[in-house]
């Protein structure tokens, strides 16, 4: 099976075939977001078998690189599909994460969907992602962080939004391998979630809802309800 194989080529570690692999399997008419989702569970075996001590952090490397060389192949096919929808939304990993394949993932996902995203990359500080979503009018900061040492300092994201008054103004969202949804409560997000695509779909609800106003700039205009 052609999405089996998908798995086994990430697990693999198999750069030099994933790209035909993903082509060949998007050709017999397999849905994109299956691919996704085998990729996804590729990813999820490697970082697996990296905690039992039998992949090592090059093998975390390479599994990222197969996993990259996948999604040049398989984001063309993630856009166009979704209804269209609007707004801005800032994008990074967390303070002291490297890991940017989550991050790309959803950003390919926003993209597909409609939204402009802010992408500001790896090891972002808290006051950085506040900065830009004033600085943009963004409604949402999305947080990527696969390290669960990493998973508190998003609640220093959430403390600058209150010191710079935007709190009730701006969403949060979390999202990686360490995310669990008590952390929610924990670090006062609105959302946490360890699936791309689920968390896509958290923040599409978010923009399409009437409770919530996607208009560029006056966040001082802005009302929204926290869920």
């Amino acid at each position: 099976m052609s999405l089996e194989k998908i798995f086994q080529a990430i697990v693999d570690l198999d750069i030099e075939n994933i790209a035909e692999i993903v082509k060949i399997s998007l050709k017999k008419g397999s849905d994109p977001y299956q691919v996704l989702d085998y990729l996804r569970r590729g990813m999820d075996e490697v970082g697996r078998r990296f905690e039992l001590g039998e992949y090592f952090l090059a093998d975390l490397v390479m599994a990222g690189e197969t996993m990259k060389m996948a999604m040049e192949v398989l984001t063309p096919y993630l856009r166009g599909q979704d209804e269209k929808v609007c707004g801005k939304v800032v994008l990074g990993t967390i303070q002291g994460d490297l890991h940017d394949i989550g991050k790309d993932i959803v950003k390919a996902l926003l993209s597909s969907a409609g939204f402009e995203v802010y992408d500001l990359g790896i090891d972002i500080p808290p006051e950085k992602f506040v900065d830009k979503a004033k600085e943009v009018g963004a409604r949402v900061i999305a947080i990527s962080s696969l390290l669960s040492t990493t998973v508190p300092v998003v609640g220093d994201v959430v403390r600058e939004l209150k010191k710079a008054n935007l709190r009730d103004k701006i969403k949060v969202i979390i999202g990686g391998a360490a995310v669990r949804l008590y952390h929610v409560e924990k670090y006062g997000v609105d959302a946490a979630v360890n699936d791309a695509v689920k968390g896509v779909e958290i923040i599409k609800s978010w923009a399409l809802s009437d409770e919530f106003k996607w208009q560029d700039g006056n966040l001082e205009e802005a009302h929204v309800k926290r869920v």
